[in-house]
């Protein structure tokens, strides 16, 4: 007998055995993909990571279908990487596989309705619904469920259908789908009978009175004579500015012969540049630091202060390690960086670099796959968010993580919560590999790490070329508003300065962290605020679709004319997001260009680029947006940054406040001056003295560093204690509190360390679900791997509680 241990693409923690012939023993290996029957009637794709003999004793194995590979599309090390993350960050390793695996790899069984043909059907039978099924199927053979979803407009369609197969007038088949489709491009060329010298002759003549085709024909010609290189169908319409349609008739009329090409989805066209790269003095000696800290250390960070040149030293490491032919993993926190980025390695690198993120469509994901997989030319550096660190390497030589420690390395949601930068860090040790990390503003626990001699440190301390750091100015608002010379949300103070900046023909960055109009609309009469129905949150007015939304869940309703509890027509707007201060900008400066960057204004594949291109094209005088701006965006023109409101940040409840406050401060202020002149920074705030805002002001990295550990240790918080956090969450309130308090005594009774909670979140509900979070705090000196066990023990037997079963537990490790 024989076996293979497969993973499938579900929330699923343990690994399943099919049973396989002895010729299919021999051929499959691990990290193929076999196509297996799951459950009554589904159909998976999975993931070979073992092959044996052992029978399974608690459940007779089912064969498997087929497979679907001739050679393993993962490679031995990136399973053992992802059996880390399962284990580490206590999620299945059915998610770690469904999360990094491109969705074109990952077939689903898409169940297909077809109709009986041999059945009489006495249509006086059936049920509206029934009939207009049966009607469906009349006009095609088959539907998918999905579309007899939309036929019935209804979601619970199940039951119809299940009636419709008892009477025996459908059939459920299950099918599998390829979603990977090569993309192939349509090229034309002269048909063989007219290639000859008099062959010409004869085209010209059947040709006579066809004058469109006869363009088209001479277009041809040109374009043969110009590019000496095959002939798109889609140029040669551009070229002679006519229809396909028209080309489609000379197809037809056998004069052109029509052919496709398999074309790769994502090219590049452009040159590399010849140019060496020069660095400077400072990133000369960075440089050398950092190469002499790989020889001692897995993992060196790369401390420079913002605009100090850190992607040419970056560079410079790439040529040292593509020449000994090693790949290189490039990681961004934000895909809006990415776009940036591409453009500046292109010059140095021309197609060596790929590039992987989720605005990438499915089949442009499943090319990258493949290239990093055969360890393609074309796939030497690859330049990708988070989600990039899961590729199937061939041999690891780099991993450079940019700014390490913005938030979006850690993934909240789905699972796998990971975050990328220590997972990176465990993927360059599998492979042998270094990592640099990247920042202006370290987080604490990377410091923190190369305090203790864990990781190397180079410190870059002045900008590029010499230009000073910005100059930054606090204004402080509670004095303004006293003095009334505020307009709006501006200070005059920051108004004089915009203008100033404008008038010289410079560019102007304003940040706001919150998007829409404004965050409450209040009645004046009796102070109701509109709340979402489904969540614990006020309702956010966006002005220019005129109406309320959530941001938690997309709820949405029209603005009200009138107060829903009181029926007051006087209501006002509280708070402000970047929308407002589009408006304000204006009505203050109705001559200047302004745009908006934020989640609303980003929505599609290239959404970020146009923003940022018109911006650096200077076709955008003042750029509002939020934390977006904050990431190592690099705009050469911007004299001037203005942070709208320097409080809401501080003020957050979270541990992390006062770090993510500075750092996205010191982030935004570094966007300002980055070539000769000197940049200014307006803060606007409420309380000028804060530590945090002077450590900005000041540049004050070591200050707030240790500032910051001093209230850790104190409190108990990483670097020194790891934290767990459990989120429980469900419908009713009452099941929820007495699940959640059987939890926490449950584990505070058997851990011995502390354990916090329930506690009810500030935002305590969440699309009508009620939520409780508990924290586990682990201290350096415990093992880890062995209190996690214990933890997921605790959890598994608080699943097996009958009454507690439809409670949802979600486990976030090192949640920060």
């Amino acid at each position: 007998m024989f076996f293979v241990e497969v993973v499938l693409p579900l929330s699923l923690a343990k690994t399943f055995t099919y049973r396989i012939s002895e010729a299919e023993f021999h051929f499959i290996k691990k990290g193929m993909r076999v196509a297996v029957p799951f459950g009554k009637s589904k159909i998976y794709t999975a993931l070979v990571i073992d092959i044996h003999q052992n029978k399974p004793s608690l459940y007779d194995a089912k064969e498997i279908h087929e497979i679907l590979d001739e050679k393993p599309i993962a490679t031995e090390t990136q399973i053992k990487h992802w059996l880390w993350v399962a284990t580490y960050y206590m999620c299945g390793i059915g998610d770690v596989y469904r999360g990094a695996f491109p969705s074109g790899l990952l077939l689903e069984s898409e169940t297909i309705i077809s109709y009986k043909t041999d059945t009489v059907v006495d249509q006086n039978e059936l049920s509206d619904e029934e009939f207009l099924v049966y009607e469906a199927l009349q006009q095609q053979s088959s539907l998918k469920v999905q579309e007899i979803i939309l036929i019935l407009n209804k979601k619970n369609i199940f039951p119809i259908l299940q009636k419709m197969i008892t009477k025996d007038i459908i059939v459920l088949e299950e099918e599998m789908k390829e979603s990977y489709k090569p993309k192939l491009v349509r090229y034309v060329k002269l048909h063989a009978k007219y290639e000859s010298d008099n062959g010409l002759g004869e085209l010209l003549e059947v040709l006579k009175s066809a004058n469109k085709q006869k363009e088209i024909v001479l277009a041809y010609f040109q374009l043969m004579a110009s590019e000496k290189k095959p002939i798109t169908v889609k140029k040669l319409v551009e070229v002679s500015n006519s229809a396909s349609a028209t080309v489609k008739a000379l197809i037809d009329k056998e004069i052109f012969e029509e052919y496709l090409l398999q074309q790769d989805r994502v090219s590049f066209s452009g040159q590399a540049t010849e140019k060496q790269l020069l660095l400077s003095e400072p990133q000369e000696a960075a440089f050398t630091a950092i190469r002499n800290s790989f020889a001692e250390k897995e993992v060196c960070l790369l401390h420079g202060v913002t605009s100090s040149g850190k992607t040419e030293i970056y560079i410079k490491l790439i040529e040292e390690y593509l020449a000994t032919g090693k790949q290189v993993l490039y990681l961004l926190p934000e895909i809006a960086l990415t776009t940036q980025l591409v453009s500046r390695l292109r010059l140095h690198f021309g197609d060596k670099v790929a590039v992987f993120h989720s605005k990438y469509s499915n089949n442009e994901r499943v090319e990258v796959w493949k290239q990093t997989l055969e360890n393609s030319p074309k796939a030497q550096i690859v330049i990708g968010a988070r989600s990039a660190l899961f590729l199937p390497f061939n041999d690891l030589g780099l991993l450079i993580v940019d700014e390490e420690h913005e938030q979006t390395f850690k993934q909240t949601d789905p699972a796998p919560r990971y975050h990328a930068r220590d997972a990176a860090i465990v993927l360059a040790n599998f492979h042998n590999a270094k990592v640099l990390l990247g920042s202006a503003t370290p987080s604490i626990e990377t410091y923190f790490n190369t305090q203790t001699d864990k990781y190397g440190l180079v410190t870059l301390a002045e900008r590029y070329n010499n230009v000073r750091m910005p100059e930054i100015v606090l204004v402080d608002l509670k004095d303004k508003h006293f003095r009334k010379r505020m307009t709006g949300h501006f200070s005059d103070l920051l108004i004089e300065e915009i203008a100033e900046a404008l008038s010289l023909g410079e560019q102007v960055i304003l940040f706001q962290n919150r998007r829409g109009y404004s965050p409450i609309i209040e009645c004046m009469t009796c102070g109701h605020v509109p709340h979402c129905q489904q969540c614990d949150v006020s309702l956010t007015f966006h002005k220019h679709k005129n109406q309320l939304r959530c941001h938690y869940c997309g709820y949405s309703i029209a603005k009200p004319s009138h107060c829903h509890s009181c029926s007051s027509i006087d209501l006002t707007t509280k708070g402000f997001g970047t929308e407002q201060i589009e408006q304000e900008l204006i009505a203050l400066f109705p001559k200047a260009k302004t745009g908006r960057m934020d989640q609303d204004t980003t929505r599609g594949k290239f959404g970020f680029e146009k923003i940022i291109d018109s911006f650096k094209n200077r076709e955008i005088d003042i750029l509002v947006g939020t934390q977006m701006l904050a990431k190592g965006l690099d705009f050469d023109n911007v004299s001037l940054v203005g942070i709208m409101n320097a409080d809401n940040m501080l003020h957050h409840p979270d541990f992390r406040a006062f770090e993510r406050s500075f750092q996205m401060m010191t982030q935004v202020a570094g966007r300002a001056g980055r070539s000769e002149k000197q940049g200014k920074v307006v803060i606007q705030t409420y309380n000028p003295n804060h530590n945090t805002i002077q450590q900005v002001t000041n540049h004050n990295y070591i200050g707030m560093y240790k500032e910051q550990l001093y209230d850790r240790m104190i409190y108990k918080y990483p670097p020194y204690f790891r934290i767990i956090k459990l989120t429980l969450k469900h419908r009713e309130f009452d099941k929820l509190k007495e699940g959640s308090m059987w939890l926490y005594q449950v584990l505070s009774q058997n851990l011995g360390i502390p354990v916090l909670g329930p506690e009810e979140p500030a935002i305590s509900r969440i699309r009508n679900e009620y939520i409780r979070t508990i924290l586990i705090k682990i201290p350096q000196n415990m093992p880890l791997g062995a209190t996690k066990k214990t933890i997921q023990k605790m959890m598994n037997s608080f699943e097996a509680v009958a009454q507690y079963r439809a409670i949802k537990v979600v486990v976030n490790v090192d949640f920060y």
